[in-house]
């Protein structure tokens, strides 16, 4: 009954791991332009063996970069890529990441930032908002300092281009760092676009629904529970086999 065992033990992992991404999934229902895990399965025959059985496994666990819903915010720092754009922001180590969720805000260096990441321009660097100017970013992504008040304007013009926001199209691999921040993974590669296309206040959802989530969810937790009955029902006829033997 070996066999039995090995074979519901597998599709006891296999659930477990779906379990954890269902469980990460719905946990992020929330999160700003949050990208779904999905895992995918697959069956391996023995090697050297009888192809009588079969043993389940999780193999991978992707990222859906399809886009969710969209909401509108109608704040001005609000943005949305067209199509499945990213735009760059600097994440944790000074990386590169890059993300969906486009609310973006000044920090104490007057930096454009996104949850705390400075917002990277074409250029690579941060773009910095002057004191007595307001941000006010369009459509092609370029971001405008609006002067602040009619007075004392000493010679400032009343508007400056203080750089342009960069969209990516990511291929690929794809790896998250945070709930929202993803970067290239292994043979994955992350391409600037020559074209900004944005949409000013909006923002975009997480990809996943609660309802679908929690089916999924469900599904998942009967068929280890399944596999664990399983394992529990083979490991009885073995014992009872044994005593079988014994008694003989």
């Amino acid at each position: 009954m070996a066999d039995g065992i090995y074979v519901s033990m597998c599709g006891a992992v296999a659930r477990s791991e779906q379990l954890e991404a269902v469980a990460d999934n719905l946990a992020n229902l929330q999160t700003r332009g949050f990208k779904a895990s999905r895992p995918a399965f697959e069956a391996f025959l023995p090697l050297g063996g009888k192809y009588d059985k079969s043993y389940p496994a999780s193999v991978a666990t992707a990222l859906d970069l399809r886009s969710g819903p969209v909401t509108t915010t109608g704040s001005p720092l609000d943005v949305l890529p067209e199509g499945l754009s990213f735009l760059a922001v600097q994440g944790p180590g000074g990386k590169v990441a890059f993300t969906r969720d486009g609310r973006m805000g000044l920090d104490a260096e007057r930096r454009l930032v996104i949850g705390g990441n400075a917002v990277l321009g074409r250029n690579g660097r941060p773009i910095v908002v002057p004191s007595d100017y307001l941000p006010e970013i369009g459509t092609d992504g370029r971001v405008r300092g609006v002067l602040q008040g009619a007075a004392d304007r000493g010679g400032k013009p009343d508007q400056v281009v203080l750089g342009e926001i960069a969209t990516f199209h990511l291929t690929g691999a794809v790896d998250r760092i945070g709930p929202a921040l993803l970067q290239p993974g292994q043979g994955g590669r992350a391409t600037p676009e020559l074209e900004v296309r944005l949409r000013v206040g909006e923002a975009e959802l997480a990809n996943v629904s609660a309802l679908e989530t929690t089916v999924q969810m469900i599904t998942a937790q009967r068929s280890f529970d399944a596999s664990m009955q399983a394992i529990q029902t083979y490991r009885t006829m073995d014992q009872r086999a044994a005593e079988l033997g014994r008694t003989r």
